[in-house]
């Protein structure tokens, strides 16, 4: 029986850590963790933040997903994506999930972020 998500992994091309570190700590407010040692010769990094971790893995032959994401729950979403956009990051409002607020933004390698929050009256789950 499933009870909850883990973590999800998006790719990221080899060298690319200290970009995906500046994003996702100074940008995002996440916190970096350690990656078992087997793991940390592989290259990438993870990060934390409440009940969610993302994990970034290095592909030789990375390429964005284009339709492919997480979809991230933050409170106070307008003075979230005012952090995003004031730290550089872009912010791309979308109203067509009825019953909630939300974005997305894309990491400095081309990974595509939904942010949402939920608003108004009993509001169904979350749909891509």
């Amino acid at each position: 029986m499933l009870t909850a998500v883990d973590h999800v992994q998006l790719a990221a091309p080899p060298g690319s850590e200290d970009r995906l570190r500046a994003y996702y700590q100074d940008v995002l407010g996440m916190t970096e963790i350690s990656k078992p040692p087997v793991l940390a010769a592989r290259g990438g990094c993870w990060f934390t933040a409440g009940g969610v971790q993302l994990h970034l893995g290095v592909e030789e032959d990375f390429r964005p997903a284009r339709k492919a994401h997480p979809g991230l729950r933050v409170t106070g979403i307008e003075d979230y994506a005012r952090r995003l956009r004031e730290r550089g990051a872009d912010v791309v409002w979308d109203d067509n999930l009825p019953g909630h607020r939300r974005f997305y933004s894309h990491d400095p390698v081309g990974n595509r972020l939904e942010f949402l929050e939920k608003h108004g009256p009993a509001a169904p789950g979350p749909q891509s």
